[in-house]
């Protein structure tokens, strides 16, 4: 098979779009990158429609290229991805709903972010159509004797996010799990059109709350990208930062979050006040306890100070103090062993194939970390290691979180250490014709891709934001087969997915 560089040499280069190129390609070459797709020899990293045509970006994991191929639907009809590389399945269906733009061939007719309560289908099409859709939703039938189905949600017992979860049981084993999501969304794409720079920007920080900053940034990148600017040093150095503390203290929820589902609440309240002491920190660095809207396009708005800079190195002495010792402990309790070993396993082929980011991916041997393999300022400068391991089930995921906050705090102490002097943005130069740009940044979850185009004036005409929930929680419905329905909370939290960003 050709590489991704050769393929897009058959297409038409788009001018203005940056930093990776797109090419507008026929149906025949959307047709190669898909058996490219299906042979595992690239990686989809996102895939998502405009009116007449739909975008597909592809990563060649042999040299990192990294593309954008379209798609002109005059139709609006064009071959389904997701027929022969099912990662694209959710995507297709999500296009759909918001575009009217048909894959054909999609396995699965159904709609995925529409639930019937809009007051028109397809409302991001050029014309939507009037007639919202039939709010019925079948779920997959029960085949086989003894089997019965659990139905979950979409309302919880604790104070979280909505989705639906349908097992499909025999006795206490699952053997299937069946999700529907949607329920949050909040139309940020259409939302996006028009909007200035700044509006946009807000609305992107708000994609997923617990990663304000890895999607703030994102926004930022791709917004520099279409317009070739580059941000101050220090800016570039204080997103690290913000970044890092986001990671930190989310990744300590989590960890506490996992050892609570499996009985063991000693270790949650530690993490809990590890967690409110890096909000705390972030709050006297950058004066909001999430760094929500502290990172714009041209840079930040927020500088620590002595003050801030004084908190944060307090935060990590305290941390270093204390977390070794929880670590230990869960280490060595056997009966969150016995909970968190061989539970929840994703299985190394399906990792290969859906290619998740994060932690997920790591703890089942996809040893691939946007700051490192595409690395952008200042972690191209930064020494620092990828964690990875292959065991693919609850415990894995908890060491990679482990040893993430390790790195994190190394690479707090780097950055505080060389933190350049100088401005905090600059100010962006104005389009003087449509123009495009694309990042990918790593949040505490994995990697987040944003893409957009803007306008004269620099207003956005179209953006796309992709969670790395979208290729997270098709392997959750596959790791919790075979196990028991009480592992399903354990399970659900190792891999800890955003509702609200793959909801949009």
């Amino acid at each position: 098979m050709a590489g991704l560089n050769e393929l897009l040499r058959k297409g038409d280069i788009a001018a203005n779009h940056r930093p990776w190129p797109r090419a507008r390609v026929t149906a025949e070459i959307w047709q190669e990158a898909i058996a490219a797709l299906a042979g595992g020899q690239w990686q989809l990293l996102g895939l998502w429609g405009e009116p007449d045509r739909v975008h597909m970006a592809l990563r060649d994991e042999s040299d990192e290229t990294i593309a954008v191929v379209s798609l002109d639907c005059p139709a609006r009809r064009y071959p389904s991805v997701g027929l022969h590389h099912p990662p694209a399945l959710r995507l297709e269906r999500a296009a759909r709903d918001l575009f009217g733009i048909e894959p054909v061939g999609l396995p699965d007719p159904r709609g995925w972010l529409d639930h019937g309560n809009w007051d028109v289908r397809h409302p991001l099409a050029t014309a939507p159509d009037p007639a919202p859709i039939d709010k019925a939703y079948t779920f997959l039938p029960i085949e086989g004797d003894g089997l019965h189905q659990i139905p979950v949600g979409p309302v919880h017992a604790g104070i979280i996010e909505p989705g639906h979860f349908r097992f499909t049981a025999n006795g206490e084993t699952v053997v299937r799990l069946e999700q529907r999501l949607g329920y949050v969304h909040k139309g940020i794409e259409g939302l996006m059109a028009g909007a200035t720079l700044e509006a946009a920007g807000k609305l992107a920080a708000r994609t997923s709350g617990d990663s304000t900053v890895a999607y703030g940034l994102g926004f930022a990148r791709a917004v520099e990208a279409a317009l070739g600017a580059d941000v101050p040093p220090r800016a570039a150095s204080l997103r690290a930062l913000m970044a890092e503390l986001e990671r930190i203290a989310n990744h300590l929820g989590d960890f506490g979050a996992i050892c609570n589902d499996a009985s063991f609440a000693l270790i949650h309240a530690h993490c809990a006040v590890l967690r409110e002491k890096v909000l705390r920190a972030a709050q006297t660095a950058f004066g909001h306890r999430l760094m929500r809207d502290c990172i714009v396009p041209g840079g930040v708005t927020a500088d620590p100070g002595s003050e801030g800079v004084a908190a944060i190195r307090t935060l990590l002495a305290d941390i270093k103090a204390l977390f070794p010792a929880l670590v230990e402990l869960y280490d060595n309790t056997a009966s969150l062993q016995d909970r968190t070993v061989t539970t929840g396993t994703v299985k190394p082929h399906l990792a290969r194939q859906y290619a998740p980011g994060g932690y997920i991916g790591r703890a089942s041997g996809r040893a691939f970390d946007v700051r490192r393999n595409l690395a952008y300022a200042p972690y191209d400068k930064l020494g620092f290691e990828v964690p990875v391991l292959d065991a693919g089930d609850v415990n894995a995921r908890v060491w990679i979180r482990i040893r993430e906050i390790e790195q994190s705090l190394a690479l707090i102490a780097q950055l505080l250490d060389g933190l350049p002097q100088g401005p905090l943005r600059i100010d962006l130069p104005q389009a003087s014709g449509p123009c495009e740009g694309m990042s990918l940044v790593e949040g505490f979850r994995g990697d987040i891709l944003i893409w957009l185009r803007l306008d004269a004036g620099n207003r956005v005409a179209r953006c796309h934001l992709r969670d790395p929930s979208w290729f997270q929680w098709p392997l959750l419905e596959a790791a919790i087969e075979d196990n028991i329905v009480a592992d399903f909370p354990l399970c659900n939290k190792s891999f800890n997915c955003s509702y609200s960003g793959h909801d949009l």
